[in-house]
Parts: C-alpha cells; sequence; structure tokens
C-alpha cells in the first residue's frame, strides 16, 4: 500500500512539474502547482501511517498553504486578466524588474 500511494504520488507531482514547466497559461500553471501540493499531502499521509502523525500535522499547514496561495493567486491573475485581456504568462511582463 506505501509503495503505491508513494508511485502514484510521484506521477502526480511529476505531472504538475511538466504543466508548470510547458504550458504557458497562468490559470493551468497555477492548477499544476495545486497538482504538486496534492502529491506532496498524499506522501505524507502514506508515510505517516509507518512513521507518525506528523506527516497528517503537515498536511493540514500545506492545506493551509494552499488556500491562502490559492486566494491569492486567483487574485493576481484576474488582476493580470483585467489589464491585459489574456492570462499568456508570454504576453506580459507586469511581474518583471
Amino acid at each position: 500500500m506505501l509503495t503505491e500511494s508513494l508511485v502514484l504520488s510521484a506521477i502526480l507531482f511529476v505531472i504538475g512539474t511538466f504543466g508548470v514547466l510547458i504550458r504557458r497559461n497562468a490559470i493551468i500553471m497555477f492548477l499544476c502547482i495545486e497538482l504538486q501540493l496534492n502529491a506532496v499531502n498524499l506522501a505524507f499521509v502514506a508515510l505517516s501511517r509507518f512513521v507518525g502523525i506528523e506527516g497528517q500535522i503537515f498536511v493540514f499547514f500545506v492545506m493551509t498553504v494552499a488556500a491562502a496561495e490559492a486566494a491569492v493567486g486567483l487574485a493576481l491573475i484576474i488582476a493580470i486578466f483585467r489589464h491585459y485581456e489574456t492570462v499568456n504568462v508570454d504576453n506580459f511582463n507586469l511581474l518583471k524588474w
């Protein structure tokens, strides 16, 4: 059971990583980052069964950070969309120096 959970977690993390590196849509990139966080949560829960309850405690912290990231990230994406009328990251350089 542990091996299958960790393999699934690794597959989800790799899919999220490729999504962030390949896609240029800010919303898709945002969702891929969320997928990576969920993959880490799955690994924490799978390992907490054998190591201890600390993994499940970390999951709550990661979920809290993900909720805050979702609120701030979506607000930024909406603000950028209103300014540039696109969410393609190649078309704007607002966050560059």
